[in-house]
């Protein structure tokens, strides 16, 4: 009984304070563009429990944007590494989500899957800012379902 109200607080706890940490993986920063237009009074996200950090360390949340290159995908790893655990991964945007019009070039892996495991999925070009603050809600049901 006590151990579920615990784990109940805790979870409570964790979908009401999102702390993301954005990385750019390369990309025409379309979608970058739109996340920090998040971070404005028009759609003020922090309202919402979401805050953007600057450290993978504090963060909870890493939002993925562009197509990962051969010279981002250690910094993307040791990134993801650095964040503590629960932590969860949202692909933002086309080229985050498969690559998009750079798949398929000599210096373009792919989308962010095929380095780190992606929890959601936003897709655009760019991404909208009422699609993210949609995806980032949908990511808070998940933990509040501990899926």
């Amino acid at each position: 009984m006590l151990k579920d109200v615990i784990k109940n607080t805790y979870r409570w706890a964790q979908k009401n304070s999102l702390w993301m940490l954005h990385y750019n993986t390369g990309g025409c920063n379309g979608c970058d563009i739109e996340i920090l237009d998040l971070l404005t009074p028009r759609y003020d996200i922090e309202r919402m429990g979401i805050i953007a950090k600057a450290s993978p360390r504090h963060a909870d949340v890493l939002l993925c944007t562009g197509p990962v290159t051969l010279q981002a995908r250690f910094g993307l790893a040791q990134i993801y590494a650095q964040m503590p655990s629960p932590k969860w991964v949202v692909a933002v945007g086309s080229c985050s989500t498969t690559g998009a019009v750079f798949y398929g070039s000599d210096t373009v892996l792919g989308g962010v899957d095929r380095i780190l495991p992606v929890d959601l999925y936003i897709p655009g070009c760019p991404a909208r800012p009422e699609a993210i603050i949609e995806g980032l809600m949908k990511l808070r049901e998940r933990i509040t379902n501990d899926q």
